[in-house]
């Protein structure tokens, strides 16, 4: 991996507090978790058509590399990251290579996500499933935010995008997908806490439901993916000057909770 050149992410101000300078986008770092395939590819693709340097995490190497190689070919700037949400040990080695060789991370795109148990009922779920779900879907990306948000404070600039699911509204009826469900509304209460607290820091937490998706997780009959994942990349890609955090979206539009 080689590395940018550093930009000048910070300037002084006449009181001598540091104030941040939104990158240019051929200076931005992008991590994207699963993304060797589906939602996760696309969403790394994009971001790297738009000028970003995406580093694609995938839990097996081989597989993130065929996926980097993809966007390479079509001119973007990616590359394969070895990336478990799961083990904590991978994402510190990862944090401590971007940190070596890029120096900043400025978006991060919480996309890994499993156990979408479609045929299991809440009174009736594996309790290991719910585990399961909750370690991915919704600690992995806690993980990786405690970890990486470092990086973005040192620059005081970040986008942060929970890839959630419509499921995870709070009114949305009924008792399908109990694990995953249960793991998408946690990761929305926790996009909401976290965006309180980094308010005002310029680093934007958003939740983003990309919609029912053709992928091997959402079947067929979805819509294709290079839709599901452009409102993904639009929260990843907002402006410095807007106030968007702490929401949950769809195809740039706000949902209710």
């Amino acid at each position: 991996m080689s590395a940018l050149p550093f930009p000048r992410a910070l300037r002084q101000s006449s009181r001598g507090h540091a104030l941040a300078v939104e990158p240019p986008l051929s200076q931005r770092v992008a991590l994207v978790s699963g993304a060797n395939r589906g939602l996760g590819l696309e969403v790394a693709r994009q971001l790297a058509a738009s000028g970003m340097s995406v580093l694609l995490g995938s839990r097996t190497l081989a597989a993130g590399e065929k996926a980097a190689r993809q966007i390479r070919r079509d001119g973007g700037d990616a590359v394969a990251v070895k990336l478990d949400v799961t083990v904590q040990a991978e994402i510190d080695a990862l944090i401590k290579r971007i940190d070596t060789d890029y120096g900043r991370l400025d978006v991060l795109i919480n996309n890994a996500g499993a156990y979408f148990d479609t045929g299991d009922h809440p009174s009736s779920v594996d309790i290991n499933a719910v585990r399961g779900a909750l370690d991915t879907n919704l600690l992995g990306a806690w993980r990786l935010c405690e970890a990486t948000l470092p990086l973005m404070r040192r620059h005081g600039y970040g986008r942060i995008v929970n890839v959630s699911s419509g499921c995870a509204a709070l009114a949305s009826d009924g008792e399908g997908c109990p694990a995953y469900r249960v793991s998408k509304v946690a990761l929305n209460s926790y996009t909401r806490m976290l965006a309180a607290e980094l308010r005002g820091s310029g680093i934007l937490v958003n939740a983003v439901c990309p919609g029912w998706v053709a992928t091997d997780m959402g079947g067929l009959g979805g819509r294709p993916v290079t839709e599901g994942a452009a409102g993904i990349v639009w929260a990843a890609c907002l402006p410095g000057q807007t106030s968007i955090t702490g929401g949950f979206f769809r195809d740039q539009m706000r949902i209710a909770w």
